[in-house]
Order: C-alpha cells, then structure tokens, then sequence
C-alpha cells in the first residue's frame, strides 16, 4: 500500500558525519560514509491524481494511476545552511506525452543517515502566474507540467532564487523562493529540441541542459547539455556560460568529450572557476550498469586538445564500504540507470543521489521499484 510521508513536520536532521580517513588498503578507493533512502511510494499528501496517461498495467509491482503526486525523479539537488536539501523533480513519467498530469515541484527533504531514511520536510510547486512563458501551458491555473517543462538541473543564486535548466528547450527558467516564474524562458540560441516550438530539432529528446554549475562568485551559469548538437563530433556535449545579471549567454563556450558517444551525462556541479564535477553513465541498470562514473573536468585544457580535461574522480560501481553500511557488502555499487545528482559536502566529501524513474526503473531489485537513494562517499584524496 501507498505510504505517504508527513510533509510540514519538523524532524531531527541527522547532520552529515565526516569519518576519519579510510584504512591504508582503501586509500585509493572512494568509502561509503552514510546511506539513506526515500520509498519508492512516497506522495504529496492531499494532493492531485496523478499518472492516467500510464494506463493501469502494473509497472514493477506499483500499479498506475495514483491518487497523489509522487515525490520522485531527483535530477538536481541545493545544500541548505541546516543540513537539509531541496532537490528538484524531472518532467514526471519520462516524456512530455506522459506528464500532463505531473505539477512540477521543489521538494525539502532532510536525510536522516543514524536511521536511513530521508524525511519529506514539503516543497514549492512551480508556477508562472505573470505569464513569462510565451505558448500556451497545460493547465489554465499556471501550475507548471511535466507536458511544459523537462528540468533537470537547479542552482541556488545569492539573492535566494532558483535557476533551473530544462530539456525541453532547452531553456533556462528563473523562479523565485516561492516557485514563481521570473522571466520568460531563456532559449539557447542555435539550438532546439523536438519539444521546442520555435525552430528545427537539431538535438535529440530529453538531450536539453542535464547539469547547471554556478561560479564561485554567483556571477555565471555553465549549462551542460546531455546530447551532441547536430554536425557536432559524436560524444561532445555543449558546456555553455550564461551570464545572470545580463540575462543572456555570453558567448564563451567549452566541450565535454564522453568516453563513448552512446554515454550520456547525469549532472554537473562547480568545484572552483576552474574545475566542475560531471556524472558520466551507460543506460544500464542493476546487472548491466557497467560505467557509473563522477569526473572531474578542468576548462584550462592543458593537453591543448580542445576539450575540458577530465580526472577519473569516483567510480560509482567500486565504492569501499569496509563498514558495510546500509546493509550492503564490503563493495557498494550504485547501479541504477539514472544517476543525476551531485552536491559537494566539503572538500573530501561527495553526495550523490539517484533519479528513480518512478516506477519505471528497478536497477537495485529486478522487478521493484527503486526507492530514491541518498549516499555519502569520502574521496581518497582532497578535491583542493
């Protein structure tokens, strides 16, 4: 049966623990520090039917509709000041014909690592009440879709406002604290998706802005795109830098290369001007999830190749867990299909959360659901 969680309650947030130093034998190797998970049934209390567009065949043991919304499809996460996070929904079910009935939502979840779970704390729905949005939404109270918009990265500027990018555009979208939409949708020039209205595809579906990264000094966005723009080399991926306070892409632009063109990217996060974190994955999950894997990319291009210089940082397949946390053997794996969720915790610390599909993927369980995962991995060395 469904198992909502209380949202609005106030909860005890175990804070997050730096461990000692792995022992000498594990030095080379990421550690697995906590581990914490979110059930896959987990829905917005007294909130809107979702799903109908899924029929009513059961998807890995869950069966569609749902009376709720779910709280599912983590592709981007903030760090609050209080040890909690607002981690942001995709477009819903997985594609713009599917979604119409999934209200796009920031959710406030606080992980609570001493007992493996993670609390829902609420949430903010995305809206555009003033009408930035220039063709028309599904829903005439401006509540914003998953058959309007794809986001899957999200950034928190000085001023407290979000900055989210979108596939279906792709676009940047700028809301307020309360998820009101701020500005009309800002296009990538030259660049459009099947879904985008205004021009010619020439980027795949669900290929738009995977990872947003925000300078140091909150002056800059870099917008990371999942898919190789037509005429593009195969496996190179646009990172584009959009300048917030002129509103508009500066220009200056720089290449990810992925180990295989069939790759694709889960996230991309700032570590300093110089340097981001990228999330590279296969599509596999469970038993084929071969190459799950965080790198390091570094814009100096000291090889002079043309292309962001990447270091193997973890390889999310091969994790040490000498403790045996949450429950799993002495090496922890992470072997979901989507994994689209990066934060760093200090500078030898790294969150990563899984996207879940709901209910679509089963990469931890053959045949169930996956539950929205949280874990905390020590890197061997010092990311500074």
């Amino acid at each position: 049966m469904r198992k909502p969680l209380a949202i609005g309650l106030s909860v005890l947030v175990t804070a997050v623990v730096v461990a000692p130093a792995a022992p000498a034998h594990e030095s080379k190797r990421p550690t697995l520090l906590q581990f914490a998970s979110l059930p896959a049934e987990t829905f917005v209390p007294a909130s809107e039917p979702s799903g109908a567009a899924l029929g009513t065949a059961p998807v890995n043991g869950i069966t569609p509709p749902f009376a709720d919304q779910p709280i599912q499809g983590f592709s981007g996460v903030v760090r609050n000041q209080d040890g909690t996070f607002h981690v942001l929904t995709d477009n819903g079910y997985g594609n713009k014909a599917n979604s119409a009935d999934f209200a796009l939502r920031i959710n406030h979840i606080g992980p609570d690592f001493a007992r493996g779970r993670i609390d829902v704390l609420g949430g903010i729905t995305l809206t555009d009440p003033d009408r930035h949005v220039p063709f028309p939404l599904t829903r005439p109270d401006r509540v914003l879709t998953g058959a309007d918009f794809d986001p899957e990265s999200i950034v928190r500027a000085g001023d407290g406002t979000f900055w989210l990018g979108d596939e279906f555009g792709p676009y940047l979208l700028h809301f307020d604290r309360a998820g009101r939409l701020l500005a009309p949708p800002v296009s990538l020039p030259g660049v459009f998706a099947p879904e985008n209205p205004a021009g010619q595809a020439n980027i795949g579906s669900s290929k738009g802005f995977e990872g947003l990264a925000i300078s140091p000094d909150g002056r800059t966005l870099n917008a990371l795109l999942e898919g190789t723009v037509q005429g593009d080399e195969p496996g190179t991926l646009r990172l584009n830098e959009f300048d917030i306070a002129a509103g508009k892409y500066t220009g200056k632009r720089w290449i990810y290369q992925l180990g295989s063109p069939d790759l694709a990217i889960g996230d991309a996060i700032t570590v300093d001007r110089n340097r981001i974190l990228v999330i590279e994955r296969d599509g596999g999950q469970g038993a084929d999830a071969k190459i799950k894997r965080v790198y390091v990319a570094d814009k100096r291009d000291r090889d002079r190749d043309g292309k962001l210089d990447k270091t193997l940082l973890v390889d999310l397949m091969n994790i040490a867990n000498p403790r045996r946390v949450g429950g799993f053997s002495e090496t922890f794996t992470f072997p979901f299909q989507t994994i689209e969720d990066l934060v760093l915790l200090d500078d030898r610390t790294l969150g990563v959360l899984n996207d879940n599909n709901f209910p679509f993927s089963s990469g931890r369980t053959a045949g169930k659901a996956d539950n929205n995962e949280f874990i905390v991995v020590r890197l061997p060395e010092d990311l500074r």
